[in-house]
């Protein structure tokens, strides 16, 4: 484990390491030197000791007098730290012994010249010659030098042995005086060092977290700049550089607030922008599906009429630009839904087959029409989503493989995925195929590969873009594999749902309709005069007979002029802000009866739709398709009572509430 230490300990430590390190150095030294006086000065005294023994042994070796020996050696015992006193003839004979002498061999005659150490049981062993000659203490320093036996005056000798417990002592009471010094100047130096280091550690401890507060957000924090302080000038200068970042932060955020201001404003800018453009699309679109829906139901009461061959072929073609214009408009309302985010999303669980049924009945005829062979291949999965947005989605993917695809096929088919969790949706297409480079661009609106010149035949640039974002309203997202020449391939993934609770797409068949009787009388109620004739010009070819209104107070005088009709087609905006809704609700109330009606709108917001929802009316979407018009009509004039709740088919060009 690792021990951090703080920079109170790590200074304490700098400063009380020297003074460790020299007490016990100067006290290991004088130490050394006091054990080597001690052991010199025992030395001296057993040297000493046995001078004064052979000296007053020497008598009693020439006589060869054992009892004065003898008191020699028992005398001698008196001196402290002496075990064992021995006294030898030149023989090696013992004349004499006194304590517990250790054996001994007998010393070499040429080798017992002068004093001679020895250790014997943890004793010390001194062997002194004893000469006949005079022996003074003067002499206890300077070696005897002679010839060995032969040399005259040479008597014996006289061993002494030695205890070294005095020694020890001595020792040991050195050793524990220097231990108490060197702890005493280690404890002195460290209360010196302590109170000279606190000078220094305090500033720098309260330094520390100074800095440790500036690290945390506290730009107002200070410290003392005292007189006696060593770290004034370092204390100074973190207080510049505190205040420093107090004023660049001051500064910093009022340039940030000053930021977030501008670009809140810009940001709002942009919204107002972006609203203003939703709502101009949204009104310019209105104002476009007017004269469309005008045009498409003049172009269907003019296919009414006998046509020569010419004629017919020019009607053909204005059918089908009034078809293009009309899907354009669809498509820029589609973006403009995005735009406001007014899609609803209505999640529920369905069998993707169905779905594809519609797929093929939607798109089989001009696949046909271009020679190309569409391959949807029939599933028995059932998915969870919105099935009407997902079937835009697959309606567009399969329009856009077929405006690309020359010659070939299209194929759509549906696997599990991910153990059963997915189902993986893929549309293929042998087509020109799109380059690696255009495979993010081709999600964008307007943008078409290979079509410079902006062919109606190749379709407008907006259905993949409405994919994208139709597969980002449901929280999915689409696959693109394409190049060059090698065809294109979408995938996406979709969850699936548990077996058994898909409800059925598709309503069951209605029975063949019965003929519209003659002489039913309808009421048209629209503001805008094209329109107005258009659809009363329509009605007219059906049987109808028709009365036209541009305002609720005209309509409500042509009820209590000429009763009430069979059947009321009324406009949602009409003049003076009077609302469809209540337009239908003030003219039942004339007529004393629930009238059967139906609404037509160019726009038609989810809170329209739920409106309309509520009141038990059907919203068809302008441009009208006369043959949905025609549909609902003869339902509404033939079973008033149900048909008032009946949904519309979205795909027929109607919103259904």
């Amino acid at each position: 484990m690792k021990v951090v230490l703080g920079i109170r300990n790590r200074m304490l430590i700098a400063a009380l390491l020297p003074v460790a390190l020299v007490a016990f150095g100067l006290v290991a030294a004088l130490m050394a030197l006091h054990l080597n006086d001690l052991q010199n000065t025992h030395q001296q005294r057993l040297r000493a000791a046995a001078l004064q023994v052979a000296g007053a042994s020497r008598l009693g070796l020439f006589a060869e007098d054992r009892v004065q020996l003898l008191r020699v050696a028992s005398g001698a015992l008196l001196e402290h730290d002496l075990r064992a006193v021995t006294i030898l003839t030149l023989d090696g004979r013992v004349m004499a012994s006194a304590g517990r002498p250790v054996p001994m061999t007998r010393p070499a005659a040429n080798q017992v010249t002068g004093q001679q150490w020895d250790a014997a049981d943890e004793r010390e062993v001194l062997v002194q010659p004893v000469r006949a000659g005079q022996v003074g203490l003067e002499s206890v320093n300077e070696p005897w030098v002679g010839t060995g036996l032969a040399t005259p005056g040479l008597l014996g000798y006289v061993r002494l042995e030695f205890s070294n417990d005095w020694l020890s002592d001595r020792r040991t009471d050195a050793m524990l005086a220097g231990a108490s010094v060197a702890l005493a100047g280690l404890l002195f130096g460290g209360l010196l060092a302590l109170q000279l280091a606190r000078g220094f550690i305090e500033p720098v401890v309260r330094m520390s977290r100074m800095v440790k507060r500036i690290g945390e957000g506290d730009l107002s924090t200070r410290g003392p700049e005292t007189p006696l302080d060593p770290l004034r000038e370092l204390q100074r200068g973190l207080n510049q550089m505190v205040q420093g970042l107090e004023v660049g932060r001051d500064q910093l955020e009022q340039r940030v607030a000053d930021a977030t201001r501008d670009l809140r404003a810009k940001i709002d800018e942009a919204e107002q922008a972006t609203l203003a453009k939703s709502r101009f699309l949204a009104a310019a679109t209105h104002d476009l599906r007017q004269p469309a829906h005008a045009l498409g139901l003049f172009v269907e009461r003019l296919r009414q009429l006998p046509h020569d061959p010419q004629a017919r072929q020019v009607l053909g073609n204005l059918e089908a630009s009034v078809q293009s214009m009309q899907e354009l408009l669809d498509a820029l309302l589609d973006i403009s839904r995005f735009s406001a985010n007014a899609v609803p999303v209505q999640v529920s669980a369905f069998a993707l087959n169905e779905l594809f049924d519609k797929l093929r009945s939607a798109t089989g005829s001009t696949a046909r029409d271009k020679g190309l062979r569409l391959r949807i291949r029939p599933t028995s999965v059932w998915l969870t989503t919105d099935a009407a947005q997902l079937q835009r989605i697959l309606l567009n993917l399969v329009g856009n493989a077929m405006a690309y695809t020359p010659h070939g096929t299209v194929l759509v088919t549906c696997r599990p995925v991910r153990g059963g969790s997915l189902a993986r949706i893929q549309v293929w297409d042998s087509g020109i195929g799109i380059a690696p480079e255009h495979h993010a661009a081709v999600f964008k609106d307007y943008f078409q590969v290979d079509n410079p010149a902006r062919s109606n035949s190749k379709g407008l640039g907006l259905g993949l873009h409405i994919v994208d974002l139709t597969a980002r309203l449901l929280g999915l997202s689409v696959q693109l594999r394409s190049n060059l020449g090698c065809g294109t391939r979408f995938t996406i993934d979709v969850p699936l749902a548990p077996v058994g609770t898909a409800r059925p797409l598709l309503a069951a068949p209605e029975p063949m309709p019965l003929p519209m009787p003659l002489g039913l009388v309808a009421l048209v109620l629209e503001d805008d005069r094209l329109s107005r004739e258009a659809v009363a010009s329509l009605l007219t070819s059906w049987g109808f007979v028709v009365r036209t209104a541009d305002s609720l107070p005209a309509a409500l005088q042509l009820i209590e002029d000429q009763g009430s009709p069979d059947v009321l087609v009324s406009d949602y905006r009409l003049a003076d802000w009077v609302s469809g809704i209540d337009a239908v609700r003030q003219l039942r109330a004339a007529a004393n009866r629930p009238i059967p009606a139906c609404l037509m709108s160019g726009t038609s917001t989810p809170a329209l739709v739920q409106a309309a929802r509520d009141v038990g009316l059907t919203l068809l979407q302008k441009p009208v398709r006369p043959a949905k018009l025609r549909a609902l009509v003869r339902r509404l004039v033939l079973e008033p009572g149900p048909a008032q709740n009946e949904d519309a088919d979205p795909g027929e060009g109607g919103a259904a509430v």
